[in-house]
């Protein structure tokens, strides 16, 4: 009657100290890892792993079955998550597209770039302009001795100083404007944006499954070369809207999900579908040799839309919105060898923490007047906690934003934010209340007027950043 208990008992012992062993022989690989890298340039021209950075669209955290069950199915960005560390806790550095992009490729907030709100195509309807003084974080790789490429979407500007063979990328094969009126056609207000480098192309294909087949390309071409690193942005347009997923894979979910409303099954197909996109990029990685040698980093540049039936819970609000619904983003980065599979870290970071910790990870030397943290720390030990301020920021026409921004600041358990510029600023204890349905703004008038104050200072910092391109250097698309 008692021997099956000891079992378990043995057993589970016996697992944990495996686990523990692993642990510690991980980070002590990675610890030698790190010395090895900066102690001479030549060890760092043998040691410097391949880097991928796979950046979503508008997909939700509610939106990858690794988070929690859910009537998408996602096997490979789950698979991605259980070979590596999945961060519960990651934000997006904005609640739309372009101030996202900008933070992750500077390694600062995005008005402090000059990005505050949407790039558009329109110019009469754009909302920021990217500094060309300031380094990115291919520039930046490229400058150690990285071979570098942008597959996918750009949306960080259309003409010169603004390209992104401009901004320090070798190789960009992808779109440069912001969202596709079709994921077929590939253009925007009828105009073309695919690109390889400067001259205008016209694939053919699923924008998603293009992108794909690019990467995969991209995959052989450097395993057949002389072992130069590479780091490789692929940044896909995908699931945002318009919700275009491939006619087989929406009659997939809806003879799964009969009963499924149609908007919401779209949805659910088209994250599949770039679930499965996912899913050849590990394979071709592992079928050309690259897999144990390449840093993967999955994310999302903002929350899933709820008008058109994209999830983000359990949070509260979604896309344009500073509740967390609309910042929170699925994040998870694989390292074999170097980062334990498996591992879980609710660390409060940000997206654009990629920028410091690939560049401390290539050996580099990171700039001190970054706005980002490196992620190397947790890497080696998911137990640590570093409290900063976390800002947010977004910028926006039309009647409900009238050309100004709206802000939000994170300060340990606290959030003070507002979600256009003409409401009061809301205040909520995250600890508490982690679905935000308590305003406190009224109550706690001494945590409200700190949180207040930090959030001036963020804005008053940025306020001498211009973020339109000077009339003089405008061309018309």
């Amino acid at each position: 009657m008692v021997i099956v208990p000891q079992i378990q008992v043995v057993n589970y012992i016996l697992q944990q100290t495996m686990k523990a062993c692993t642990r510690f022989f991980l980070r002590s690989a990675f610890a030698v890892w790190m010395l090895t890298v900066g102690s001479n340039a030549s060890a760092v021209e043998q040691a410097q792993p391949n880097m991928i950075v796979i950046l979503a669209d508008d997909l939700g955290y509610g939106d990858v079955s690794t988070y929690h069950e859910s009537d998408v199915r996602t096997p490979n960005i789950d698979r991605l998550a259980a070979r590596g560390m999945l961060f519960s806790n990651m934000r997006a550095n904005c609640t739309v597209c372009s101030p996202t992009r900008a933070a992750l490729l500077t390694g600062r907030y995005a008005d402090r770039v000059g990005v505050p709100g949407v790039i558009r195509t329109d110019l009469d309807n754009s909302w920021g302009w990217l500094d060309p003084e300031t380094p990115t974080l291919a520039g930046e790789l490229r400058e150690i001795g990285y071979q570098t490429a942008l597959i996918g979407k750009w949306h960080l500007g259309l003409q010169s100083p603004n390209t992104p063979n401009e901004r320090g990328f070798d190789l960009f094969h992808g779109f440069l404007g912001d969202m596709m009126d079709s994921y077929t056609t590939h253009r925007r207000h009828g105009q073309n944006y695919m690109r390889l480098n400067a001259a205008v192309i016209e694939p053919t294909g699923h924008a998603t499954d293009v992108f794909t087949d690019w990467a995969c390309e991209y995959f052989q071409a450097r395993a057949s070369e002389d072992g130069k690193p590479f780091f490789l942005y692929l940044a896909y347009n995908a699931p945002h809207f318009p919700i275009e997923p491939p006619g087989e894979w929406l009659r997939r979910v809806q003879a799964r999900s009969p009963d499924l409303e149609l908007k919401r099954a779209m949805n659910v197909a088209f994250v599949e579908h770039l679930d499965a996109s996912v899913g050849r990029l590990l394979d071709s990685l592992k079928s050309t040799g690259l897999s144990d040698e390449t840093i993967v980093i999955f994310t999302s540049d903002n929350g899933g839309a709820l008008h058109y039936a994209q999830s983000n819970d359990p949070w509260r609000g979604g896309k344009q919105s500073h509740y967390d619904g609309g910042l929170r983003v699925p994040f998870m980065l694989s390292w074999p060898g170097h980062v334990e599979a498996g591992a879980v870290s609710d660390y409060n970071g940000l997206v654009f923490d990629i920028f410091p910790t690939l560049i401390q990870l290539a050996g580099g030397s990171v700039a001190a007047d970054l706005d980002a943290q490196s992620l190397v720390d947790i890497l080696q030990d998911d137990s640590i906690e570093t409290v900063r301020d976390l800002y947010f920021v977004r910028r926006e026409g039309g009647f409900d934003y009238g050309g100004k921004s709206y802000q939000a600041l994170i300060r340990g358990e606290w959030k003070l934010l507002q979600n256009n510029p003409y409401s009061p600023l809301e205040l909520y204890n995250l600890k508490d209340d982690p679905r935000e349905q308590n305003n406190l703004a009224q109550k706690n008038r001494v945590q409200f007027n700190e949180l207040a104050i930090a959030l001036r200072n963020q804005i008053k910092r940025a306020g001498a950043v211009p973020w339109q391109q000077p009339v003089s250097d405008r061309k018309i698309h």
